[in-house]
């Protein structure tokens, strides 16, 4: 081992065997040079544990796990009450007991398992950048009143290193690159991105880890930034000003693209779940359930092309509404029932808005909820202030009309019971009177949780407030019928309806819903809560739309004017910023800059040489082909080479047709038995290829290995090729000879000597 003094440049070398490498004791000079921090003293030396050490303890834990290999030293202990160690490489089972690791590699008859002393298990295994957890793996932070702990900047240094630098370099990986937020969870630390982004950036680092200045993507700090660090040769490492480190764009558009099953969506949840700013698992399942969590919170959608897609499905289009259709309107009676054309969002235009709107990672930029019902509530006749003042002293809105029913019971929940006991008083009443659909809005269709405007005539506003009760009946009160309410807003002096809102409000509904889509929500915003300063780019979480299959609809009528918004600095408050009024809706629109968009593009449904243009500039794309490495372990349990077995199919499609036509290892990942690969090969390769070649089964043929010319008829080790007799009258009237292919039946199998070999 070879260490350099930092201050003097004098080289330092040291000599361990196999069992010396377990542990080490090293002087504050060259403690200093390796830059490890002083963990706690022997006299004048200090005492560190190698990763290796302590990786080849947990190895020999498994051992012990699996065939009691090690009894004599693990076998003394029972489950540990409170600590255990987080591997630091891809294990089934990653925590292990502390003490009897610390015991297999000091060889120790007695020691404590805790972090009161310097020489306990937890605090040597914490002091040496390993993660203590609990026995579900969650994170137990450090007491801070031990003094001979590290913590800071010297733990998330060796933390970095230990769980994803040398972890990188073991897999001979070029790159690493660790996301802020990836490295705080895994340390279980909160509210510490701007020391973790410091550290991850600066000299010591690089010097510890031998790596060059990294790549940081902007914002920094935030959870979500990134540091790219090269894994090459020491030399290469160049200590570099964090001013001065390159950056990369904060939004991402990206397109996986390769042949058929490459694993292009397979790969899109991990990729999303990065983006999003959660550590991604390496166990499928666990990382399925952080993918699915995120979808249902709304932060990543999914959606997939197809040829007959469009603009007003992706973006915005109008759709016919008859009226009641979203149950908040009481039947007409004698009335047109035609319908309106309605605004509706397309998956596009949704989450861009939730993006847009994102509250932040605390909430901490809460404005009006979009999703909620709006009602407008008049204030009627010249004593509209003092309604507004009575409104705003008891907390609640009043409704006039109806006086002396008690409008409580279950059954006037519906409108027709409403209609029916006014026309008890009253039987020349219909169901469009105000008073009657006005008392069954205020009764129960508004909803607690929905918001009322306070209105005076038909252009001012002067209140806004959400419901927070159901209705109640006080015969008592002058004003019987009410509902409790919050005010988020009142003004005397009001504001402008056409402000927020195109239509004038009608003088003969004192209470109805607004039509959502014509609400301008921003600027109701603007008019209750006042102006928002610009947010900070790290106040925001990331959202991920994937859009699977990209290139199989018409991009440009898909996409239409917004796929200029797409470019990073378009996104909004970006340096370029654009928006554009959409078609429809008439409003306004940009595209966050926290939205990431990620496709994928089968090369075999279209060559990407034929791909938009326009997409093509505004996405980095990153290209999957078959791996039959990844078939090595699939290829034990059926008995076949499955990696020599694509790897010559695709050979040969690529010398047949071309390298976007091949063969994903996808389609045998699954595979455990010989039976499973019969299955793929006839019912998913044979077919595929039948489709490439266009039934030319003679190229079919040649890709299985079956031709063999001069033969009237072959078995093969998956195709059977007949001779056809011509008919009647034909037999000198073509020279050619035309044959029928088949598969060969189950019955019969197939050989994979030509593919394999034998």
């Amino acid at each position: 081992m070879r260490c350099k003094n930092l201050s003097t440049g004098a080289q330092h070398y040291f000599h361990f065997s196999e069992d010396e490498l377990c542990s080490y004791e090293i002087g504050p000079e060259i403690a200093t040079a390796l830059g490890i921090p002083e963990v706690g003293s022997f006299g004048d030396k200090k005492t560190v544990l190698s990763r290796q050490a302590i990786e080849a303890a947990m190895d020999a834990f498994d051992s012990y796990r699996t065939n009691g290999a090690h009894s004599e030293i693990f076998g003394t202990f029972g489950d540990p009450r409170d600590y255990w160690v987080r591997s630091s490489r891809d294990r089934e089972n990653r925590v292990y007991p502390t003490k009897p690791l610390i015991r297999f590699i000091l060889k120790k008859t007695e020691l404590n398992g805790g972090w009161g002393q310097k020489s306990d298990a937890a605090a040597r295994l914490h002091n040496s950048g390993f993660v203590i957890v609990d026995q579900a793996d969650e994170p137990v932070q450090a007491p801070e009143r031990y003094e001979h702990l590290i913590s800071g900047a010297d733990r998330i240094r060796l933390c970095a290193l230990n769980y994803f630098i040398e972890p990188a370099r073991e897999k001979r990986l070029k790159t690493v690159t660790i996301r802020a937020g990836d490295l705080a969870s895994a340390m279980g630390l909160k509210n510490t991105f701007p020391d973790i982004c410091q550290t991850l950036g600066g000299e010591k680092l690089q010097q510890l880890a031998k790596v060059p200045p990294p790549t940081i993507s902007e914002p920094n700090p935030s959870s979500s930034t990134t540091f790219t660090y090269q894994l090459g040769s020491e030399s290469e490492a160049e200590t570099m000003s964090q001013a001065s480190m390159t950056t990369s764009a904060s939004a991402t558009n990206l397109i996986l693209y390769g042949p058929p099953g490459t694993g292009k969506t397979f790969s899109t949840a991990a990729e999303a779940v990065r983006l999003c700013g959660e550590p991604v698992p390496q166990d499928r399942t666990k990382l399925m359930a952080v993918y699915q969590r995120l979808v249902a919170a709304s932060r990543i959608e999914f959606v997939t092309f197809h040829q007959s897609l469009s603009y007003e499905e992706f973006v915005e289009g109008l759709r016919p509404e008859t009226p009641g259709a979203e149950g908040k309107e009481p039947e007409s009676e004698g009335m047109d029932t035609g319908f309106r054309l309605k605004v509706e969002d397309g998956v596009f235009k949704r989450i861009c808005e939730r993006a847009r709107l994102d509250p932040g990672e605390h909430g901490s930029r809460q404005g009006l909820d979009r999703q909620r019902n709006l009602f407008k509530l008049s204030l009627i006749g010249a004593n509209w202030q003092e309604q507004l003042s009575s409104a705003l002293a008891n907390g609640r809105i009043f409704w006039g009309f109806g006086a002396g029913v008690d409008w409580s019971p279950p059954e006037f929940e519906e409108f027709e019971a409403v209609k029916e006991r006014w026309r008890e008083d009253d039987p020349q009443k219909h169901g469009t009177s105000a008073d009657i659909s006005g008392t069954w809005y205020f009764r129960g269709a508004v909803d607690v949780g929905d918001y009322v405007l306070l209105s005076v005539g038909k252009n001012r506003i002067v209140g806004l407030a959400e419901v927070v009760g159901d209705y109640e009946h006080d015969p008592r009160e002058e004003r019987e019928h009410s509902r409790r309410v919050c005010w988020i807003w009142h003004s005397a002096e009001g504001a402008q309806r056409s402000d927020f809102y195109p239509e004038r409000f009608s003088a003969f509904q004192p209470i109805y819903q607004l039509a959502s889509d014509k609400v301008d929500w921003d600027a109701l915003e603007e008019i209750t809560l006042g102006p928002k300063p610009p947010r900070e780019p790290n106040e925001t979480r990331n959202y991920v739309l994937i859009i699977d299959e990209i290139n199989r609809a018409n991009i440009s009528k898909v996409f239409g004017e917004l796929i200029t918004l797409l470019e990073s600095d378009k996104r909004l408050q970006a340096d370029n910023e654009i928006r554009l009024t959409l078609p429809y809706s008439k409003r306004l629109f940009g595209v966050p800059s926290n939205l990431h968009v990620i496709g994928t593009m089968n090369t075999a449904d279209r060559s990407i040489a034929l791909l938009d243009t326009a997409l093509r500039r505004r996405f980095t794309f990153r290209e999957m082909m078959p791996d039959a490495s990844i078939l090595e372990g699939a290829a034990e349990k059926c008995g076949i080479d499955l990696p020599r077995l694509l790897t010559t199919i695709n050979e040969r499609i690529e010398y047949l047709y071309d390298r976007e036509h091949q063969i994903g290892h996808a389609y045998f990942t699954a595979c455990g038995s010989r039976g499973d690969v019969d299955e793929v090969m006839r019912h998913k390769v044979i077919p595929l290829l039948a489709e490439y070649f266009f039934e030319d089964w003679a190229k079919i043929a040649a890709v299985l290995g079956d031709v063999e010319p001069g033969e009237a008829s072959i078995t093969g080790g998956f195709l059977k090729r007949t001779v056809l007799n011509p008919p009647p009258g034909l037999e000198d009237g073509d020279a050619v000879a035309r044959f029928r292919w088949q598969v060969r039946s189950v019955d019969e199998g197939f050989d994979y000597s030509k593919l394999v070999g034998t």
